[in-house]
């Protein structure tokens, strides 16, 4: 099932982190589908390539560039807009920066949540919040089962654990404010997401696009590490399809789901590169030891059971194809194509296919 099209039409949407991938994405979903939308975030990293730049989504959506952690700020910007739903993506998303500076990934994954959850608990024109937090927040134990939003939650590494406690902070929130104002909450945990337009920091997939415009090999770390990779698209629309959920019937909504790819084979990250790299047609790796000592998870899968069966979601693509489309992004990307055509195009061939 795709995302209600004429659900979202005018329909005023707020996204804190919409100048991130995901969040520039979602922005041109919500555009294509024809909601009101207004953003919330800091700028993209002036030293790397961004898809909110490539596309001049500034002049799509009512852009405002200024930090979750701002409270003031934010309650204002919100008050202004009205929203009636939120997506909340702003985030210190990587693993490894998160050991570099503790402080500014619990400020802003913690704190940013609750400045959120509290500019937000008393707006009468919000309906729903979507909360993006992430499959690590489970307490990995390293073993070959899919977690459930039933498993614990943990995290061994400062990111991993600010999302758990995003995730609770979720929780608290639901029971003791947004039950009794009718607002429907729920928290969304994807996996590793991939697609073009990604130029993240410490990425994969980012990072070999890096290696072939610098002539340079990548270097992989951790060449046996699994995870749930899936496109941008599927996990989006899971978002989306959520956020209309809650919107219908808050009771049966407002908890946690997972979205995941339904692929039954395991995706190292070398798979990943090997296979991307084969795609582009351009491109190569090699292996080194990690001797950073920082902890990652090896083994991470989630199971999207709920999500299919309550939310009617399913990935559209498989693993396979997801690499495949993100490649194709990344060669028209490469070659100085249009960029905001081809997007574009991508995204009603997505919401037109059967």
């Amino acid at each position: 099932m795709f995302a209600e099209k004429n659900f979202y039409k005018n329909k005023k949407v707020f996204i804190t982190g919409h100048t991130g991938f995901k969040g520039s994405w979602l922005c041109l979903f919500l555009d294509y589908l024809g909601a009101k939308v207004a953003g919330y975030a800091l700028s993209p990293d002036n030293k790397r390539d961004s898809l909110f730049n490539i596309l001049n989504l500034d002049q799509k959506v009512e852009s405002h560039i200024a930090d979750i952690r701002d409270f003031e700020v934010l309650k204002s910007v919100i008050n202004k807009f009205q929203p009636e739903i939120i997506f909340h993506l702003a985030a210190q998303p990587l693993v490894r920066e998160s050991y570099k500076d503790p402080i500014f990934n619990y400020s802003t994954n913690v704190m940013g949540t609750v400045n959120l959850f509290e500019a937000v608990k008393d707006l009468d024109s919000l309906k729903s919040i979507v909360n993006v937090t992430t499959d690590k927040c489970y307490e990995n134990k390293e073993w070959i089962w899919p977690y459930r939003e039933t498993d614990n939650l943990g995290g061994h590494d400062p990111y991993s654990a600010s999302k758990a406690c995003s995730e609770i902070i979720t929780t608290s929130y639901r029971k003791s404010f947004f039950i009794e104002k009718k607002i429907a909450i729920a928290s969304a945990r994807a996996g590793n997401v991939i697609g073009g337009g990604d130029f993240s920091l410490d990425r994969i997939i980012p990072d070999i696009i890096q290696s072939i415009k610098n002539k340079q090999h990548l270097v992989i770390r951790s060449p046996n590490s699994i995870r749930p990779w899936q496109h941008v698209f599927d996990v989006l629309n899971g978002y989306l399809l959520l956020a209309y959920k809650l919107c219908d019937d808050p009771q049966k909504f407002s908890c946690s789901f997972n979205f995941a790819p339904l692929d039954i084979k395991e995706v190292t990250v070398e798979d990943l590169a090997r296979s991307f790299i084969s795609n582009i047609g351009m491109g190569s790796y090699k292996i080194e030891k990690n001797n950073a000592n920082l902890h990652e998870a090896e083994i991470l899968k989630l199971d999207a059971s709920k999500a299919v069966k309550l939310l009617n979601w399913l990935p559209k693509y498989k693993t396979d194809l997801a690499i495949n489309q993100t490649a194709l992004w990344y060669k028209q990307y490469l070659n100085n194509s249009n960029l905001e055509l081809f997007c574009k195009n991508n995204i009603e061939d997505f919401f037109n296919s059967k």
